[in-house]
């Protein structure tokens, strides 16, 4: 029993010294932050609208929606990079599929420009 617990103490020393530095970042922060906020920091950078007001009020949904296609443009470019590996292993197959793939892609992105949901003003 003492083997096996020898075992996994290089285990439990990085999970406490992982634990330890956590906390010492996290009291760090609490401790040394600057508190005083510009105006330019809490402004609508980040979702459009201010952080601050009435949760019930109309908001522009645009930002959701480029925020949305990058995402998901983002992972479809995320399966690239796998085909690429591997390409000199592949068959015509697997390089005529990544066309068809891109393809669809590229129609995708022509007709989300077309539809101006990639222009903000």
């Amino acid at each position: 029993m003492e083997d096996l617990l020898r075992e996994y103490l290089p285990i439990v020393i990085f999970i406490g010294l992982a634990i330890a530095l956590g906390l010492v970042f996290i009291f760090a922060a609490l401790i040394l932050a600057v508190r005083n906020p510009d105006p330019e920091k809490v402004s609508a950078y980040e979702c459009g609208f201010n952080a601050f007001d009435d949760a019930r009020m109309k908001f522009d949904v645009r930002f959701y929606l480029v925020s949305i296609l990058f995402i998901i443009f983002d992972l479809e470019i995320a399966f690239l990079f796998p085909w690429a590996v591997a390409f000199k292993d592949l068959s015509m197959t697997g390089f005529w599929s990544m066309m068809v793939f891109l393809g669809v892609l590229t129609v995708g992105f022509a007709y989300e420009w077309k539809k101006g949901a990639l222009e903000w003003a």
